[in-house]
């Protein structure tokens, strides 16, 4: 399977005193965007149980331009790597107002038990979930080089 697409509207209070948006709001619109994968969309496909409990162990983001509110919503194109059963990280390349690439961002993701209070491993149905989004060596590259 290809990318998973989304777009998230920006909002007023996403800028800044510099009229764009900011690391944080930038981040906030990352987490919606991963929530429609990893939440909406596992929901939809019959794995609900990672909205139960999921963690962001390390995040990275790489400004390309900056984002403003005239551009109305940013598209989020989101794949997975490194797919382990205790661990996994997800891809974005988000664009906006015509530009292909305004940034690109990581985030390592850790299943979570949060009546425990412990990692956990994904789900057999997780799992099988999560190898739809990862790329090809071929579609990955390419994905790489829009970004």
């Amino acid at each position: 399977m290809g990318a998973f697409v989304t777009e998230v509207p920006i909002r007023w209070s996403d800028m800044d005193a510099f009229g764009h948006v900011n690391h944080a709001r930038t981040v906030t619109l990352l987490e919606e965007a991963r929530a429609g994968l990893l939440f909406t969309e596992a929901e939809r496909r019959g794995n609900g149980g990672m909205a139960d409990g999921m963690v962001v162990a390390r995040l990275t983001v790489d400004y390309r331009s900056p984002v403003d509110y005239g551009m109305g919503h940013v598209q989020v194109r989101m794949s997975v790597r490194e797919l382990r059963r205790a661990s996994f990280v997800v891809d974005y390349a988000v664009a906006a107002g015509g530009a292909d690439s305004v940034a690109t961002a990581e985030t390592l993701m850790v299943p979570y038990d949060l009546r425990a209070g412990r990692p956990r491993r994904l789900t057999e149905g997780e799992f099988a979930f999560l190898e739809e989004w990862v790329l090809d060596p071929v579609a990955a590259d390419e994905e790489r080089r829009i970004a």
